[in-house]
């Protein structure tokens, strides 16, 4: 059991809290049981270091019995130790490689543009900061079917710990691109084939847009600006169609998270009744 909390292995995991020490260790914080579960079922590969407490290891024993079966170092901490790792792992975190979401542009494109060929819907997060809300979004995505989410080199890093918490272990579940332009990205979903939309209140509203032959139902590319500005004349200039939310009650707004929901919601649910899948 690791029962130092001034160890050298217990700072490098707590720092990995900061960006500096994510890029430079090329390595990440997957923290609580559901994130970390989702990491060792679909993202094995990745997994360095999985540390429980006692407790955490009697509760979470199919966690720990799957990494162990996959040759993850697996480690007994104390309580202190977890707490000095991470205040937010309920006595269970992991430490995963990076490289999946550290990737050069052009590789990273060049993958978007694999997953577009044949994919139905896709969303990009453009100036997207807060980390809440892209691990919302993220998550809303895998819920809504979605190919793809890519954020752009203007959001919100996608290792980041709040990130990788909000989206509730969804990461592992579908392919996350980041650090790509904007314009670059919509070039390639678009030679795909698929329509570029923007959620954005200047637009029609979702039920008008679809009213005109069923366009929800098409092969779609949404675009989430940023939570507090939106998108600037230039950003709306590279899509198709500005759409909307509409506000049915006296709420200003919705949440970036909420909006983006309902927007992958009606794609999915329009491609299903129009297809049948």
């Amino acid at each position: 059991m690791i029962t130092n909390v001034r160890s050298d292995r217990v700072r490098a995991v707590s720092n990995l809290s900061g960006r500096s020490a994510r890029l430079r260790g090329n390595r990440f914080l997957v923290e609580g049981p559901q994130a970390v579960r989702e990491l060792v079922r679909y993202a094995t590969d990745d997994v360095l270091d999985l540390y429980l407490t006692a407790a955490a290891a009697e509760r979470y024993a199919d966690i720990a019995d799957a990494a162990d079966l996959a040759g993850v170092y697996v480690h007994q901490v104390s309580d202190e130790v977890s707490r000095a790792m991470s205040p937010d792992a309920q006595g269970i975190l992991a430490v995963a490689e990076r490289t999946r979401y550290s990737m050069a542009s052009d590789v990273a494109l060049g993958l978007l543009a694999d997953v577009a060929r044949d994919g139905a819907l896709i969303a990009i997060l453009s100036q997207v900061r807060d980390p809440g809300n892209a691990g919302a979004v993220i998550r809303a995505c895998d819920a809504a079917g979605a190919d793809a989410v890519v954020l752009t080199d203007s959001s919100v890093e996608i290792t980041n710990p709040k990130v990788v918490r909000s989206t509730a272990g969804s990461m592992f579940h579908l392919p996350v691109l980041g650090g790509v332009d904007l314009i670059e990205a919509v070039d390639v979903v678009r030679a795909a084939g698929l329509q570029v939309l923007a959620a954005d209140a200047s637009g029609s509203t979702l039920a008008q847009f679809d009213g005109e032959g069923g366009r929800l139902a098409r092969r779609t590319t949404w675009i989430f600006g940023n939570e507090a500005w939106g998108f600037t004349p230039d950003q709306l200039a590279l899509v198709d169609e500005p759409v909307a939310v509409p506000i049915f009650g006296r709420a200003e707004s919705l949440n970036l998270a909420t909006a983006a929901a309902v927007c992958l919601y009606a794609s999915a649910l329009a491609r299903r009744s129009a297809f049948g899948a």
